[in-house]
């Protein structure tokens, strides 16, 4: 028996990257989860497959989560092919692209979270979770400076997360949790590439400073075990620490 047998998850974004490894993790641990993408079905696909080969259950759903009608399907799917919506991990996130309009990062990062978080609400039941995936460079971009190219999308991404955190009130009255998960810059991740790629030599730079960044499935491997932790509501977990955004001890 894993500990998430008869649960339903959807991961928001989960056809590469650490959404895929986070939803590979928890259908390992007896989640039936929906794999969530915006374009790219095939990667969703192989998502699915090599979850439903380790001996796991598991749809891909395809969605623009800054779309009311696709969230209302995406929400759908889930109770349809598994009966509940018990864990929502909001990980998708953007706003670098430069061709879908210049508030994309807060429709994507703010708008479009909320908008989720709320229509999921719906369909779940008292003792269920929703994780908020971010990043250091946005939870502390209050306190601490980004990189310039990053600060638009920063900047959106914490106010997603404030917007969230606002409604913890309401989802208490329906005895659901919400928890965020931050973690510093992650190897092998397209922010990260992109990143240096605009600052060359950006992610060598924040290696050095932070003592270690994580990889992909180490990082997935935190916001999987954020489903079931034993935290309160309204927790922010710092994978890894913040060495550099919060003062060393």
């Amino acid at each position: 028996m894993g500990q998430l047998d008869q649960k339903s998850i959807i991961v928001t974004g989960s056809s590469r990257g650490v959404g895929a490894d986070t939803a590979r993790i928890l259908a390992g641990e007896g989640a039936s989860v929906v794999v969530n993408y915006r374009q790219k079905a095939p990667r969703a696909n192989k998502v699915v497959k090599a979850i439903e080969e380790a001996g796991g259950r598991a749809v891909a759903v395809g969605g623009d989560i800054t779309d009311h009608d696709d969230v209302e399907a995406l929400v759908a799917a889930a109770v349809q092919n598994f009966g509940t919506l018990d864990v929502l991990v909001l990980n998708a996130s953007g706003g670098m692209e430069s061709d879908l309009g210049e508030d994309y990062a807060l429709r994507l990062n703010r708008d479009a979270q909320l908008d989720l978080l709320r229509t999921a609400a719906q369909a779940m039941q008292p003792g269920s979770r929703v994780v908020f995936v971010t990043s250091h460079q946005a939870h502390f971009i209050h306190e601490v400076e980004t990189m310039p190219e990053y600060e638009a999308v920063a900047r959106s991404k914490r106010a997603g997360e404030d917007a969230l955190v606002a409604e913890i009130p309401a989802l208490e009255e329906r005895g659901i949790e919400l928890v965020v998960v931050s973690g510093d810059m992650i190897e092998g991740t397209v922010t990260a590439t992109l990143l240096n790629r605009a600052r060359p030599g950006a992610l060598e730079e924040r290696r050095a400073e932070a003592g270690k960044l994580y990889s992909v499935e180490e990082f997935a491997q935190e916001v999987a075990r954020m489903v079931t932790a034993d935290v309160a509501s309204g927790h922010v977990e710092l994978v890894g620490g913040a060495k550099g955004f919060v003062p060393e001890a």
